[in-house]
């Protein structure tokens, strides 16, 4: 009986997390209304008394894409933009054609696990995981007709075709807008272009190699557009304090008009005043202060909804790893709370200036579920990168996080990029100094960069116990075993020399 019990509140469990990045829906439905000026997490609501069975309904999967484009593939997709009728319901599907020798390039979906299956033909797929101590593993399957994959949300993956004839497949998302980051479009065709400087860094290539990919990609057409959903529903939600329409939080300023500055605060070097009864202050950076914030997670300590999202809430007070158990679980099983002391809470070095004597010129300290056992289930994380002059955090995202920074000596130039739209992948950068804060929305490629010819040190928190790092040069060209070249070559649009080589760069790795 005891065991059933368990069984039962762990599926609850897992359920609750498989809802997490999407909102929960508070009524039956709530159809996207697609005519209203008013702008949300997602959609506002139809009324529903007008809502028919159309609004649930699309068609055209039985139709062939068009594979007549470079990588030979072509997502159709049925999201919310589609399908009025899926907002707030956490799913979407696609349908994936894939010319011989076709090619789904590498990609990740920032908020949404994947399931696909063959419906005709043939499919080499895979995944990369995370940046951990034994490198990126590459996880790959050849699939036959009736076969399924799963790709783990945020993880870098991809489709191809190695046969002769057409293939067809079908996969569903876990949210109502998924995104999308092709890699190579991201990182070497963003409008602004990232730095040639900080893509030869992070690729260790010469400049002018990395102005020669650029070109090569800026023209590069996404083939998945995706569209809105609950947690985040789409790259980010800048607060619009000028709206009248009260909702829970802010809505939405246009995102056209949204700029660095929105995700930037700065006064964290200037000292408080602690002439009051406890002596102390507290200078807040939440979402009063920095527009961004919505959504994302307070700075430092602050626990917000959102870092829930990602990880399973807490049932008690706390629920201390035990590292020592062989049960595995999503996270650790408890400690015998009666044997917990003060020290699991407890993690000292951030003091400690890292080893930034690498090829990229960094290095990450962090303090998270591994390093500090009290941390696990509390949904929250904490690094301190150290940059040498010239020194970079290369280009990487965190699949299960946001992330909070601040400045705490030097400066540094940092960007994200979004996930692919009909305008492209849009680059969001901004110079900091000290006591400077910026925000990096969850799954979003995104880096930083130290110009000058001192040191800088900074201090970032993150929405996760285990936020997960995926650097993307060396997940992409380091994975082991490594990618296939017809992979890389046709989806970097280069010859297969050039994968070899690049290939035989990696691994580099600036976390501690």
């Amino acid at each position: 009986m005891a065991a059933k019990i368990l069984l039962i509140a762990l599926l609850a469990l897992a359920s609750s997390h498989a809802l997490a990045s999407d909102p929960s829906p508070l009524q039956d439905f709530c159809v996207a209304d697609m005519d209203s000026k008013v702008r949300v997490n997602g959609f506002v609501c139809k009324d529903p008394t007008v809502v028919k069975a159309e609004d649930f309904f699309s068609t055209g999967l039985d139709k062939a894409g068009d594979t007549g484009k470079k990588l030979g593939s072509n997502v159709t997709a049925v999201n919310v933009n589609k399908i009025v009728g899926l907002n707030t319901l956490g799913i979407s599907m696609v349908r994936i054609d894939y010319a011989p020798k076709g090619l789904n390039a590498p990609h990740t979906h920032p908020r949404a696990t994947e399931i696909l299956t063959v419906i005709e033909g043939q499919l080499f797929v895979g995944f990369v995981t995370s940046n951990s101590d034994n490198g990126n593993r590459l996880f790959t399957k050849m699939l036959k007709k009736g076969d399924v994959f799963v790709f783990p949300e945020g993880l870098i993956h991809f489709q191809f075709n190695p046969g002769h004839t057409n293939t067809v497949a079908i996969g569903a998302l876990s949210s109502q807008n998924p995104g999308t980051i092709t890699i190579a479009n991201a990182v070497f065709g963003s409008k602004p272009p990232i730095s040639d400087e900080v893509l030869a860094k992070a690729f260790q290539i010469a400049e002018m190699a990395a102005k020669i990919l650029l070109i090569s990609l800026l023209a590069m057409a996404s083939s998945l557009a995706m569209a809105s959903d609950p947690s985040p529903l789409q790259d980010f939600c800048v607060a619009d304090k000028a709206s009248k329409v009260r909702v829970n939080g802010f809505v939405c300023k246009d995102p056209t008009v949204v700029k660095a500055e929105d995700f930037f605060s700065t006064g964290l070097d200037k000292a408080g005043d602690t002439g009051k009864k406890l002596g102390s202050n507290v200078t807040a950076v939440n979402i009063a202060e920095m527009a961004a914030k919505i959504l994302l997670i307070s700075l430092l300590a602050m626990a917000s909804s959102l870092a829930m999202a990602s990880d399973p809430s807490p049932l008690q007070d706390f629920c201390v790893a035990d590292k020592a158990s062989k049960v595995l679980v999503n996270g650790f099983v408890c400690k015998d709370p009666m044997q917990v002391t003060a020290e699991d809470f407890f993690a000292m070095g951030l003091d400690k200036a890292g080893n930034t004597e690498n090829k990229v010129g960094s290095m990450v300290t962090a303090v998270n579920v591994n390093k500090l056992a009290g941390l696990n289930t509390l949904g929250i994380s904490m690094v301190r990168i150290d940059y040498a002059p010239r020194g970079l955090n290369p280009p990487h995202t965190h699949p299960r996080a946001t992330e909070i920074l601040t400045v705490i000596e030097g400066q540094l130039l940092v960007g994200f990029v979004t996930s692919n739209t009909d305008n492209g992948n849009r680059l969001f950068t901004k110079m900091l100094k000290k006591g400077d804060v910026f925000v990096f929305p969850e799954g979003l490629i995104h880096f930083q960069f130290n110009p000058g010819h001192t040191k800088t040190v900074a201090i970032g928190a993150l929405s996760s116990q285990n936020p997960g790092t995926i650097t993307i040069a060396n997940a992409v060209f380091g994975s082991k075993p490594p990618i296939s070249d017809d992979v890389l070559a046709k989806a970097f649009q280069v010859d297969k020399k050039t994968v070899d080589w690049l290939q035989a760069q990696f691994w580099a790795d600036n976390n501690n």
